[in-house]
């Protein structure tokens, strides 16, 4: 492709993909044709370039693009059997790319290499799909559009829709572009601009028209007792709730969690149309392939407790499993792929929000975006007619299709710690961050805590996106700022499976030296500390019933007797202790409680950076500089323990390969004899 081509089509995918009312993250495509010399014989041949299977427009680049000979995949005409033999096209898209293509040819690239036209779009906005879900939608495409848009029946994608599309083209040189029933739009132009406006023309027409003569209250009068809650009470209900919802969803695979409470959700869940518009479920396949058919959807009004809503969504959720196997056995052939999991994607609270649900945050987040996508699609269809998705049959044979497992086969597997979600405290730096980084590093969504709230913020952000890491403010001291950051927690990523106390202090003073303040403050931070990061993260493991993992670094000062250093010490034995008292009370549970004990971590550590380096190179006659390095000459091994080191044990305890150990305490300390647990 020219650089020339390359950069139009890139550009426009980009500009296209940017705005979320023009298509949904990771959904639609685009494609530029062109010719290029055929290295193999020297001639030119056409080409087709379109965005490939997964990958979103915003961020699609060259290497995203699958590029196809369109004399071979418009010969495919030839072999197709018609639409009952659909999948066997599948496998034939294989034959047909040119090169070492980027990505594998998506379903919709037959819509795009057999419509006569330089340049196609196909996109999934809102509005479009207020049109395409529409009862009345070929009858409203005609008054809308006039003749420049033509209604396309639904179809699921593939090889006779492309057909059909191209039959429309090639016969009406005046339609610049077609609303596929159920589905979405598409539209080309013979240049990039030009199949860019007529895109933005079908879209933004469609939103003016819906504005124009759209009802008033598309979802029908309030329902009372609907109302949304203020912010600061929907956010204590939902992370109250989260937990249990967070135990049922993951019945089949463990999930991770996105709390949305937008207006657009709070509306929907406040009106009288939506228990019948949620049943009804989405339509788009983008929509449902990522939110299934439909939602759970919490059936009291605002003011119903918490136990009363845990109460009736466990019955609810035993009513979805058996309403979602039922339609897989419905609709179920003796060739489809096994049942995935009767779980749903989405749960809606009224007057809280909506919880979305997948195997990492960012699907999560996705389906939850989907899910409001599809609110306001149902919204534009019921201001003008009434919201008619298409058949589950149709859904089903979408969801369960060859080509979606091909796909989801092609997944890389998980990392060890997938699905699982962490609390690290004090992890701004130091071996708190190094904590987080390696549990980041091995798939777990990492929740950055520490006293001073712009540096966890800027820690969280250093490991990687909000889907990875976040950061929130957390004295650990406090009983209510613990439980803020637990909340926060909850809310971030939909539950807590892992829970590190590592937040420390020290000032090593002589027994004379040490104040009853010194005292105070690090058994406060450490003992006291570690007792009420555990209570408030215990509560949320088991109320999830997924077991779980908490773990203390310690020290090693927790057995060895260090010279003038009595507070610190003594408060790290106090959370040695609590290792084994916890490990015993919460085993019940399926909740293990281990500890890690370092020798002095000095390169890296916040604590050795504020003064204590200083003292206790005092203590030992050594100095500063080559601390870590006595330190060192001191242990069997002659190795310097640095934050990694301890990283690696939490990774270790926290692993699959460790769910039999609790009451553990891990020396990470390269061999003192004197602290050799005994």
């Amino acid at each position: 492709m020219t650089d020339s081509a390359s950069r139009q089509l890139l550009a426009r995918s980009h500009r296209l993909g940017a705005d979320r009312t023009v298509t949904n993250f990771g959904g639609g495509n685009t494609s530029a044709k062109g010719r290029e010399i055929d290295p193999a014989t020297g001639d030119e041949v056409d080409l087709l370039w379109v965005k490939g299977s997964g990958g979103d427009l915003a961020t699609l680049a060259e290497a995203g693009l699958a590029i196809v000979r369109l004399d071979r995949f418009r010969a495919l005409r030839r072999v197709y059997r018609g639409p009952e033999h659909e999948d066997e096209m599948v496998a034939a898209f294989d034959h047909v790319q040119h090169g070492r293509s980027g990505a594998a040819p998506s379903i919709d690239t037959s819509m795009h290499a057999l419509v006569d036209a330089a340049h196609v779009d196909h996109l999934h906005p809102d509005a479009g799909i207020a049109i395409a879900t529409a009862a009345d939608g070929e009858e409203l495409t005609r008054t809308i559009f006039g003749g420049k848009v033509a209604w396309v029946n639904w179809r699921r994608p593939g090889f006779q829709l492309g057909l059909d599309i191209a039959a429309i083209k090639e016969s009406s040189p005046e339609v610049i572009g077609v609303i596929l029933g159920g589905h979405g739009i598409t539209a080309w132009g013979d240049t990039s601009h030009e199949a860019e406006t007529n895109s933005l023309w079908i879209i933004r027409t469609a939103e003016r028209y819906i504005a124009e003569h759209g009802a008033e209250l598309p979802f029908g009068e309030p329902l009372e007792g609907y109302q949304a809650l203020p912010a600061a009470l929907r956010g204590e209900k939902a992370a109250a709730l989260i937990p249990h919802i967070r135990g049922l969803v993951s019945t089949d695979r463990t999930q991770v969690g996105h709390f949305i409470d937008s207006e657009v959700v709070l509306d929907f869940l406040a009106s009288s149309a939506h228990p019948r518009l949620a049943a009804l479920g989405t339509s788009c396949p983008d929509h449902f392939l990522r939110t299934k058919v439909r939602p759970l959807v919490l059936d009291l009004p605002t003011d119903a407790t918490v136990e009363e809503s845990i109460a009736r969504l466990t019955e609810l959720h035993t009513a979805y499993r058996a309403d979602y196997s039922a339609y897989y056995q419905a609709h179920a052939t003796p060739d489809s792929p096994p049942m995935r999991g009767a779980d749903p994607a989405i749960v809606l609270i009224p007057g809280v929000g909506m919880i979305s649900w997948g195997a990492d945050k960012k699907t999560a987040r996705v389906a939850g975006e989907y899910f409001v996508n599809a609110i306001n699609a149902m919204r534009g269809a019921e201001a003008l007619s009434t919201y008619q998705p298409i058949p589950e049959s149709e859904k089903f044979r979408v969801e369960y299709w060859a080509l979606e497992e091909a796909k989801l086969q092609r997944m890389p597997a998980p990392k060890p710690l997938a699905t699982r979600i962490a609390l690290v405290t004090g992890a701004a730096g130091g071996i708190g961050k190094a904590v987080a980084k390696r549990l980041a590093a091995e798939g777990a969504c990492v929740v950055i805590a520490d006293l001073e709230l712009e540096k966890a913020q800027a820690a969280a952000a250093e490991i990687g996106s909000p889907d990875v890491a976040v950061g929130v403010s957390a004295d650990v001291t406090s009983e209510e700022g613990v439980a803020g950051a637990v909340r926060a927690a909850v809310l971030a990523f939909g539950g807590l499976d892992l829970v590190v106390n590592n937040a420390g202090l020290v000032l090593a003073r002589s027994l004379f030296d040490t104040t009853v303040a010194d005292w105070d403050l690090q058994n406060d931070v450490m003992a006291k500390g570690s007792f009420l990061v555990s209570r408030a993260a215990a509560r949320v493991l088991v109320d999830q019933g997924l077991g779980g993992d908490i773990i203390y670094i310690s020290s090693k000062n927790s057995i060895f007797a260090g010279p003038e250093n009595l507070a610190y010490s003594a408060a790290k034995a106090n959370q040695a202790h609590q290792v084994r008292l916890l490990a015993a009370e919460l085993g019940v549970h399926g909740i293990k409680v281990n500890g890690i004990n370092p020798d002095g971590v000095v390169r890296g550590s916040g604590m050795f950076a504020n003064g204590w380096g200083a003292k206790r190179a005092a203590v030992y006659g050594v100095a500063e500089e080559d601390l870590g390095h006595y330190y060192a000459q001191r242990t069997l091994l002659k190795r310097e323990v640095l934050p990694e080191n301890v990283a690696n044990a939490v990774f270790v305890l926290a692993s699959a390969d460790m769910s039999h150990t609790t009451g553990l305490h891990v020396p990470v300390d390269a061999g003192v004899a004197a602290a050799f647990l005994r």
